[in-house]
């Protein structure tokens, strides 16, 4: 049975979960913004070791793969990689969207009857999302979206539609809540829904190319200089 070691380091929480097949051994959990980098490594080993097994047992690394925080996603990018180079073992990636969308899925009685929406926010208006069926197929695809009062107003003619996320609560304020939105406040990233949804990817194959494998970032990072003592 495959061990899987999941990496979430997409938004402010870091966490990390260990799977053995589909059972969930473990998972350790921080919400402390800027911990990702000094947390990590250390939350790893001592994750593996109370679970009773060793990196060497591990047979892939899953690591959230976006859309998210461009230095969070990096840090979880580099620790997959390292692992992964170190121990020889294959790398998958799992959407962080999807991950959110999979949480409130399975708290959802009868979810066949709406659209699950998760937001991140993006700063200002926008947010990442995308549109989801119940079995994670894409309605609509994942992008970066700036919120109006009309957004998604065609599709909440159709059927209830889940708002979800660190975005959602901006949106809440904007969209007429009577019109088929439903809005669950909460629900984070965690590395244990990317885990869980790891294991048909792993059964496939469908492992990404270490050596080239970049997260989805969705938006270019604009590195911008400083203005401070510049000449006029």
């Amino acid at each position: 049975m495959p061990l899987l070691l999941a990496l979430e380091t997409s938004t402010t929480v870091c966490s990390v979960a260990l799977y053995k097949d589909q059972q969930l051994l473990g998972a350790s959990e921080l919400q402390i913004e800027k911990s990702h980098s000094s947390h990590i490594t250390v939350m790893v080993s001592q994750l593996v070791e109370n679970c009773g097994a060793t990196l060497q047992d591990l047979s892939a690394v899953v690591v959230s793969g976006g859309p998210g925080s461009y230095t969070g996603l990096r840090i979880g990018t580099s620790t997959a990689k390292g692992l992964c180079f170190s121990l020889n073992i294959p790398l998958l990636e799992v959407s962080t969207l999807y991950g959110l969308a999979a949480q409130v899925i399975a708290m959802t009685p009868n979810p066949e009857r709406f659209l699950f929406c998760p937001m991140l926010d993006a700063r200002r208006m926008e947010v990442y999302t995308c549109l989801l069926t119940h079995d994670l197929q894409e309605v609509e695809p994942i992008a970066p979206v700036v919120l109006e009062e009309h957004t998604f107003e065609e599709r909440l003619k159709e059927k209830p539609v889940i708002f979800f996320g660190s975005g959602a609560t901006k949106f809440k304020s904007m969209v007429n809540t009577e019109a088929n939105a439903l809005f669950i406040e909460g629900v984070l990233p965690t590395a244990k829904t990317i885990g869980m949804l790891a294991l048909p990817k792993y059964e496939q194959e469908a492992f990404e190319d270490v050596a080239y494998y970049e997260p989805f970032y969705l938006k270019d990072v604009y590195i911008t200089s400083p203005t401070k003592g510049a000449k006029k």
